[in-house]
C-alpha cells in the first residue's frame, strides 16, 4: 500500500504545474488527502472491519468534499485535480494512472445489488463535471470531456463528449498524453450544423446559377 501511496504522491507533481512543495501537497491538496484516506479505509474494508471504513470515508468527505466508498478499487497513480464534488461509488473499479477533475461522478443507474458502477481502464482522463453511470467499461487511454454523461461502454483510445456521451474520435493505438486539452475537444453538434450550413450554401449557389442560366436563355421566337 505504501508503494502505491508514493506513486499517488509523485503524480501530483507530474500532472499539476501548481504543485511545487511537498509539505503543501500533503497539507492542502484535497485530492491527495482523499486518496490517502481511501487507501486505509479500503484496506480495513478488505479485512471486514465494521463501521470504521465508512467512518473514515465520511470524515474524508467532510474535509475534502470528495466522496469515495471504501469498497471502490483504485489503482496506483490516481490523481484528482481540485476534487470538490467528486463521487466514486461502491463497485467502481479504477485502473492505474487515472485522472479525475472536479465534479466527476462514477455512479450507478438504479438500486440493484451487485456490480452497478463503472470500470475505468488505465490512463483514463475524466473532465470536470462528467458523469459516468452504470456497470459500463471505459477502455484504456479514453478521454471524457467536461460535463459529458456516459451511459455506454467506450472502447480504448477514444474521446467522448456530449449528453449522452458520443465517441467523436476514433480509436488509435498510439497512447495519448494523460492530460487533456479541454479547449480543443471537438463539438460534434457544432460540426454537424456547420456541415449542414455548407451544404445549404452550396445548394443555394447551384440554384442561383441554374436560375441565372435559365433567365439568360433566349425564349423561342425571340429575334
Amino acid at each position: 500500500m505504501f508503494d502505491t501511496l508514493q506513486r499517488d504522491f509523485k503524480v501530483v507533481f507530474e500532472r499539476d504545474p501548481a504543485a511545487t512543495n511537498r509539505l503543501e501537497v500533503v497539507l492542502t491538496y484535497a485530492g491527495f488527502q482523499a486518496i490517502v484516506s481511501h487507501r486505509f479505509a479500503h484496506r480495513l474494508w478488505e479485512w471486514n472491519v465494521p463501521v470504521v471504513p465508512r467512518l473514515i470515508a465520511t470524515l474524508a468527505r467532510w474535509f475534502t468534499g470528495i466522496e469515495i466508498h471504501p469498497a471502490a478499487r483504485i489503482g496506483s497513480g490516481f490523481f484528482i485535480d481540485h476534487g470538490m464534488g467528486v463521487v466514486i461509488g461502491e463497485t467502481s473499479e479504477i485502473g492505474n494512472d487515472v485522472t479525475l477533475f472536479q465534479g466527476v461522478t462514477l455512479g450507478g443507474t438504479g438500486k440493484e445489488r451487485g456490480k452497478r458502477h463503472p470500470t475505468l481502464g488505465n490512463h483514463v482522463v475524466v473532465g470536470a463535471g462528467a458523469k459516468v453511470l452504470g456497470a459500463i467499461t471505459i477502455g484504456d487511454h479514453v478521454k471524457i470531456g467536461a460535463n459529458s454523461v456516459v451511459l455506454r461502454s467506450v472502447p480504448p483510445h477514444a474521446t467522448v463528449v456530449g449528453v449522452p456521451g458520443k465517441i467523436i474520435k476514433a480509436a488509435s493505438e498510439e497512447a495519448p498524453e494523460v492530460q487533456m486539452d479541454h479547449t480543443n475537444i471537438p463539438d460534434p453538434i457544432a460540426e454537424r450544423l456547420e456541415a449542414q450550413e455548407r451544404m445549404i450554401l452550396d445548394l443555394k449557389k447551384r440554384l442561383d446559377e441554374a436560375l441565372g442560366e435559365r433567365l439568360q436563355k433566349p425564349k423561342e421566337g425571340d429575334g
